[in-house]
């Protein structure tokens, strides 16, 4: 996600148009608007660190990173569940697995 996705969202959140950062940030209102639309990966670190600051977010925040996996894990020990309740988790969890492979 770019930088203009990322602040444009927060624009939304914080109910602020971008003509009112661009005056807080003292820019031009097209500067603001312009990496809005392009989306831009990289803008003027100054511009940048001002709207962060205005907007009550750290300069990282705009940084471009990759989606984070989730990871969902479960650990049993063997003693809460019975030896039949194990055998349906087993077999539930190889037909969720399976429903993937469609």
């Amino acid at each position: 996600m770019g930088i203009g996705s990322k602040l444009s969202e927060l624009l939304k959140e914080r109910n602020m148009s971008a003509s009112e950062l661009a005056r807080k940030i003292d820019v031009a209102p097209t500067t603001v608007y312009s990496i809005i639309q392009r989306n831009n990966k990289k803008v003027d670190i100054d511009v940048l660190l001002d709207m962060a600051d205005v907007l009550g977010v750290d300069a990282e925040y705009f940084r471009d990173t990759p989606e984070q996996p989730i990871t969902i894990a479960a650990h049993f020990d063997g003693t809460e569940y019975t030896k039949e309740q194990l055998e349906r988790i087993k077999a539930f969890a190889a037909f969720i697995k399976s429903e993937g492979d469609k």
